[in-house]
């Protein structure tokens, strides 16, 4: 069966570019979408003997990874859904891709060789700092335990999810860091917020989609279902006098689904699209798990039930 050029996947129809001679799959078709230019230039691309290569990682704001696909030349390149396009030697490709040595010039992220503690401790600092906003205007000033508690439970939700991706690909031996973006950062300071992706989790050798894969982009949005089911019966086990203890629980409970649910959209960057093409019984399972426990906290939320499951 044809294979195609971008992302390695067997097709029964193909559909041949012209201008860069390869056959790409209906997703990749398109000129832009298999990044006819890069292919071209990948195809002629020699590296000069006896020199230290350099390489060029182009991030957008999301957790992705570097794939390989079919050699032609001798000539490797790899993409991952236009996350990341290296064209090298494969030979040249160092083992620490992360090291300040590699020769890897990481485009888009932010302090690319300061340490993974220094990305995750400005990532940490900017999320909380978000919740507390957030949550100032509903709580006030005179429950300030309620207020820090919230804003960690909206930083956790945040920073398991990044750790859910990040231990999963440590499982496999993949070499993964998390890194702030310079993108996510400008949309979360201009936006106020609104949008909150200041870093995520780079993964850097994943094949096409496939087991792999489609693990690795699980393990968030699988994280937030497990965190959030935790905090949920928390939520119950906790007297009524206690409130609002309670209900600062079922709070963290519903910011989990929420990021969860939407991560799990198959559109763009998000995992969703590479857990939908991985294995449609696995998105259903978790989108089946998440979506209901989604709904069941807003109506919660947003009708009496609230008061008579956690004050009365």
């Amino acid at each position: 069966m044809p294979i195609c050029y971008h992302c390695g996947t067997e097709v029964s129809e193909s559909f041949h570019c012209t201008k860069c001679g390869q056959s790409y799959c209906s997703f990749h078709k398109d000129p832009i979408d298999h990044e006819c230019n890069i292919v071209i230039e990948s195809m002629n691309f020699s590296p000069p003997p006896q020199t230290t290569p350099s390489y060029t990682a182009s991030p957008q704001i999301a957790p992705h990874s570097v794939s390989h696909s079919p050699t032609t030349g001798g000539v490797i390149r790899g993409t991952s859904d236009g996350t990341y396009t290296w064209y090298r030697q494969e030979q040249a490709v160092p083992e620490n891709a992360f090291d300040p040595d590699s020769g890897i010039s990481f485009k888009g992220i932010f302090l690319a060789h300061k340490s993974e503690l220094t990305h995750f401790l400005i990532a940490s600092i900017i999320i909380y700092v978000i919740g507390l906003t957030r949550f100032f205007t509903s709580v006030g000033p005179t429950n300030l335990w309620m207020l820090f508690m919230l804003a960690g439970f909206y930083l956790t939700a945040f920073i398991f999810h990044e750790l859910g991706h990040r231990q999963v690909a440590v499982r496999f031996k993949l070499q993964t860091k998390f890194r702030l973006l310079t993108f996510g950062l400008l949309m979360t300071l201009l936006s106020l917020g609104t949008f909150a992706l200041p870093g995520a989790v780079v993964v850097l050798g994943l094949e096409k989609i496939s087991r792999k894969t489609g693990l690795c982009k699980a393990a968030g949005p699988f994280v937030n279902l497990v965190y959030g089911i935790l905090l949920f019966l928390i939520s119950f086990i906790i007297p009524n006098y206690l409130y609002p203890l309670n209900l600062v629980f079922y709070i963290g409970a519903y910011l989990n689904f929420m990021l969860g649910s939407f991560n799990m959209i198959p559109f763009g960057i998000l995992d969703g699209q590479n857990i939908w093409k991985w294995k449609k019984k696995v998105y259903f399972g978790l989108i089946g798990a998440l979506l209901p426990l989604l709904i069941i906290t807003m109506v919660i939320m947003y009708t009496p039930l609230q008061i008579e499951l956690y004050f009365l």
